[in-house]
């Protein structure tokens, strides 16, 4: 077997040596090609790396249900501030409501002070109907209250 190693340069001829070099010289340019794309793919992934550890972290904000207990509590209080206005707590919501337009400058402070009843607290006037427009009461207003809620940011890391 040795023998036949030693001979064969000079058995195969030219042909065949070419072929080889020229095969050898393919496997050395892919592999300088190879090289090259790797420090490409390696500066682009630290570009991208570098770019989001600049990009700030933001918070998450949704908005939650209050908690029933909470807004009966908050309702309590309110009927003992504002006797005559009638307060209504039904999924989340509060429904305030008068009968007479008499009640209008109570009705308002009520509406105002529901505003700032609690901390975090976002309210919606889902309707307000004041006066002739009403159908069942002289005044009323329908409120959504939610609580806001604020979650730390997470980081999206790509590695």
């Amino acid at each position: 077997m040795n023998d036949f190693l030693e001979k064969l340069p000079q058995h195969s001829g030219k042909g065949a040596l070419i072929a080889a070099g020229i095969s050898w010289g393919m496997v050395a340019a892919l592999g300088l090609f190879s090289v090259m794309q790797m420090q490409k793919l390696t500066d682009l992934r630290a570009e991208l790396l570098q770019s989001e550890a600049l990009k700030p972290m933001v918070p998450s904000i949704s908005y939650m249900e209050i908690d029933k207990k909470e807004l009966d509590s908050v309702v309590e209080d309110f009927k003992q501030v504002y006797p005559g206005i009638n307060f209504t707590v039904a999924k989340g919501a509060l429904t305030v409501q008068s009968r007479s337009t008499t009640d209008y400058a109570k009705f308002r402070e009520a509406l105002g002070h529901l505003v700032n009843a609690g901390a975090g607290w976002r309210v919606n006037v889902e309707s307000l109907c004041v006066g002739r427009e009403c159908k069942t009461n002289a005044l009323e207003a329908k409120v959504k209250i939610q609580k806001l809620k604020i979650d730390k940011p997470s980081s999206s890391s790509t590695m």
